[in-house]
């Protein structure tokens, strides 16, 4: 059976992932487990209590305690954060749900612990059971193992929990990320080159042959002798991407060129991180974001320098660059000559 994106066992490596889930339960002193998102463990329970170990394997008490998982994993799913309760025997659980692009993938069941102080009064008992003999004896039957479970203060089990919820939901997401990544890659090794611009291809890492690259370079001085410039010069108004996630940035870029946008705002347009829309970008378009928009802007300030009678000022503005000095500069470093020197020379070759 395929297993979906957000299914975590295809997201994580769950021995590695168990290995962590140990060392943790070491360093908290809580017990741990992880489930997915229907509630199913996909790991073995880190370090469980004497005392939770024979109550989950009482016939009556047991179903108690699935009662409680199912319910604490529901709140934290609906809070979106950490839930810390009490179980039916006053023990203190907290459930953090795991969620990768806003979707619940699973969660993270910790606890196993007394409070130390009365600071459980605010906690809410989500599953409650009737007192039977049964049950009183267990208890009864059970009470050095319950004085055997590890006591903490409310404000250390907070601090936990959220450390749990931060680190847990970091390495799941980036694992998802690291995965996607791959999946792209894979798919762009299997599929045939895609001609992002004119005469430029994105294919696998392969080379062209040198004599391909000084074929290609020939025919472009032939028809620059010829005067037909514009064959060779790429339609810079539409792009398609390899990757649709940011087809909606390329879209604005080049509808946009003469607006300032920032890499933040673009990864926003695509729903994504900023530090992976860079990562994205870089494999699309093989140089970093600020350079690639740089590049853009210049190329449209030298058709405003061909056709329009603009000053560099108005061009600068027009462009959105924060000075004319700036944009001199800029312009400088890609075409080796200041805008009016490129206006002087375009106007010679005219001439």
């Amino acid at each position: 059976m395929m297993l979906s994106k957000y299914d975590l066992k295809s997201i994580i490596d769950l021995e590695k992932w168990q290995a962590l889930q140990d060392s943790l339960s070491l360093v908290t002193q809580m017990a741990i487990i992880t489930v997915d998102y229907k509630g199913v463990p996909v790991t073995r329970h880190s370090r469980c209590q004497a005392f939770c170990q024979a109550v989950r394997q009482d016939a009556e008490l047991s179903s108690y305690c699935q009662k409680c998982d199912a319910r604490g994993g529901l709140e934290a799913v609906r809070l979106n954060e950490p839930y810390v309760y009490l179980c039916h025997f006053s023990i203190l659980d907290i459930a953090i749900p795991i969620t990768v692009d806003n979707q619940y993938v699973g969660a993270v069941m910790a606890g196993q612990v007394r409070l130390a102080d009365n600071d459980g009064s605010r906690l809410e008992q989500i599953v409650t059971r009737p007192a039977t003999p049964e049950s009183a004896g267990t208890f009864a039957a059970l009470r050095q193992e319950y004085e055997q479970l590890p006591v903490m203060p409310y404000a250390q089990v907070v601090t936990i929990a959220e450390m749990l919820s931060h680190l847990c939901n970091y390495i799941v997401e980036e694992a998802s990320r690291k995965n996607e990544i791959m999946d792209l890659y894979r798919q762009a090794l299997a599929a045939s080159p895609v001609d992002i611009l004119p005469h430029k291809t994105l294919a696998d890492s392969s080379c062209p042959a040198p004599q391909a690259v000084q074929q290609e370079l020939s025919d472009s001085a032939s028809l620059i002798e010829s005067g037909n410039n514009a064959a060779v010069i790429p339609d810079l108004s539409v792009v398609t991407c390899t990757n649709p996630t940011l087809q909606p940035a390329f879209d604005f870029i080049y509808s946009n060129k003469h607006e300032n946008f920032s890499l933040e705002a673009m990864a926003r347009l695509c729903h994504i991180s900023p530090s992976y829309f860079s990562r994205l970008f870089v494999r699309e378009s093989g140089e970093n974001f600020s350079a690639y928009v740089s590049r853009l802007k210049i190329g449209q300030a030298k058709q405003l320098l061909e056709t329009t009678g603009l000053s560099v000022n108005e061009i600068s503005d027009h462009l959105s660059f924060c000075d004319a000095g700036y944009f001199i500069k800029i312009f400088k470093k890609y075409e080796q000559r200041t805008p009016a020197a490129y206006r002087s020379f375009i106007k010679g070759e005219q001439g």
